[in-house]
């Protein structure tokens, strides 16, 4: 335990907050200091700016007027910036600890890649530019494509998506417009979702409509595959499986739950936001 991350929750199966030192209020160990509510300090005498007189005693407003005192503290503006950086401090971050997470935000992304990103030749681009002028980024976006799909093993891409979540939402109207064109729209209004799926699963399969059944997880923080079975049937529309998932833990009956849910006439979404991790090993369409 010397060597791995401590900060925040538990990471490992079984573990509670007892096992480690340094106990805090909520449990996470990355705070840096605790701090008060703004409501429970001494601000209730003082303004942190000066207001200027008014003209008006507020008669004219009727019985919009104030009785009552507003009910908010006063700090100074030392204090409001003291306050904001110390709740700024009970984030976690990574240059503070380990994140062990297969988080889709913790990918090396070179200053390069940045830079390259910023260049005028893209940044500067509008939508509505005539294609002879945009032939190079014209060109960028094909070998991209190329490449994903050689990577992935599917047979086309989009590149509309501008993030993660974004990702999702395509891929879930992706999967309702099937389901519409098959006419099983109606019938099929749920989604399955591993507890060990990012967070963000859930969140845009309800944003689609779909109402949410979390897929228990096996004591090592896989996905339950009889459990995934038994919930399983002519109302599904979908899973959503993170592969590597959050735990950071390959799924090892990837085929197993592919089959299973093709069988029962749902949609396979599988969260590539830790791609890294597979890529050259393996490619999402060959699991199916």
């Amino acid at each position: 335990m010397s060597t791995m991350n401590t900060v925040g929750r538990p990471t490992a199966p079984n573990a509670s907050d007892n096992d480690y030192k340094h106990p805090t209020l909520t449990g996470g160990r990355g705070l840096l200091q605790d701090e008060a509510l703004i409501f429970e300090g001494e601000g209730w005498g003082k303004t942190g700016v000066d207001l200027p007189k008014a003209k008006t005693d507020g008669s004219d407003l009727g019985d919009l007027v104030r009785r009552d005192p507003i009910g908010l503290p006063g700090l100074s503006e030392p204090e409001a910036m003291r306050h904001y950086v110390r709740l700024s401090q009970k984030n976690h971050a990574i240059d503070l600890a380990i994140y062990p997470l297969g988080s889709c935000t913790m990918k090396h992304n070179p200053r390069l890649n940045e830079k390259m990103a910023r260049l005028a030749g893209f940044s500067d681009i509008h939508p509505l530019q005539p294609q002879s002028t945009v032939q190079g980024a014209l060109e960028l976006m094909d070998t991209l494509s190329h490449w994903l799909t050689t990577l992935t093993g599917m047979p086309a891409v989009a590149l509309s998506p501008k993030a993660g979540a974004h990702g999702e939402l395509c891929g879930l109207m992706a999967i309702r417009a099937a389901h519409e064109a098959k006419g099983e729209h109606e019938q099929r209004r749920k989604v399955l979702v591993p507890t060990s799926a990012h967070g963000t699963n859930p969140a845009t399969a309800a944003f689609v409509g779909y109402s949410v059944v979390e897929v228990a997880q096996t004591d090592d923080g896989r996905v339950d595959v009889a459990d995934l079975a038994s919930k399983l049937g002519p109302d599904v529309a979908a899973i959503m499986v993170t592969n590597p998932n959050t735990c950071g833990l390959f799924e090892r009956d990837i085929m197993e739950i592919s089959r299973l849910t093709h069988a029962a006439g749902a949609y396979f979404y599988c969260d590539g936001a830790n791609f890294n991790a597979i890529v050259g090993r393996v490619r999402p369409g060959d699991l199916g």
